[in-house]
């Protein structure tokens, strides 16, 4: 038996999250049923994560497990010729039977994009957040300060999440503008559940004005989730990359 580690990229305008549900259309659903007819067997995916509804990947790492001997150098093209136009495998490569795409993470990177400007873009809108309000970049990156670290991050946790411990280690948080574009870029060793579209919600609040930079800080020590702002929209958000 070999186990096959693959790359996914998807668009998740369409599709209700990553994972497999029932009665909704979801990108592992789609991935399982399309490889399934390539490889001839039934396909069950793990993943690295379970992305929620409307969010994107260019990064998302699944594996799934077969006997075909599908060159892994074909794969790609194979997989991705089966797939909908919203689902791509970028790379496909063998791995230990043991590896494991979710335990054996080592760290997470996540972009989220946010378009400033007082007219929404119909075309950009599908990717990102359209806010009507000017943002001050220097404020948010001030409050993106009291983020970094290693420290209990409830107050960005969203309800619902079985977790019991809270603290992660933030070790990167930039936002980068370009023109009207601004890209929040986010790296930790983990992410609670909805936690970055929490953070950049709350970061743009700062960035209206509604929330000092500092108060951030009294927002992480009050571990209370409706201390933070609201959360952001998916569409923003995109899974850029798993760290092993």
């Amino acid at each position: 038996m070999r186990k096959l580690k693959l790359i996914v990229q998807y668009d998740g305008t369409d599709f209700a999250g990553f994972q497999r549900q029932p009665n909704a259309v979801t990108v592992q659903g789609v991935l399982e049923e399309r490889l399934a007819r390539v490889l001839g067997h039934p396909v069950a995916l793990t993943a690295a994560s379970r992305t929620d509804a409307g969010v994107h990947a260019l990064g998302q790492v699944a594996c799934l497990e077969t006997e075909v001997g599908l060159p892994v150098e074909a794969a790609p093209v194979a997989f991705t010729a089966a797939l909908p136009g919203s689902v791509a495998v970028a790379e496909a490569c063998e791995v230990d039977p043991s590896f494991h795409p979710r335990f054996d993470a080592k760290g997470k990177r996540y972009v989220y994009r946010v378009v400033s400007r007082p007219v929404r873009s119909p075309i950009l809108g599908r990717f990102a957040w359209c806010v009507t309000d000017a943002l001050s970049v220097e404020a948010m990156q001030a409050a993106a300060e009291h983020i970094i670290g290693r420290r209990d991050f409830r107050s960005f946790c969203a309800a619902g999440s079985p977790v019991e411990d809270f603290v992660r280690h933030v070790t990167r948080l930039d936002i980068a503008p370009d023109a009207d574009i601004l890209e929040f870029r986010i790296e930790a060793d983990g992410f609670l559940y909805k936690m970055v579209r929490n953070i950049v919600g709350t970061l743009v609040e700062v960035g209206r004005g509604g929330l000092a930079p500092e108060h951030v800080a009294q927002i992480v020590a009050a571990r209370d989730r409706r201390q933070a702002a609201r959360t952001a929209p998916p569409q923003g958000l995109c899974l850029v990359k798993v760290r092993y």
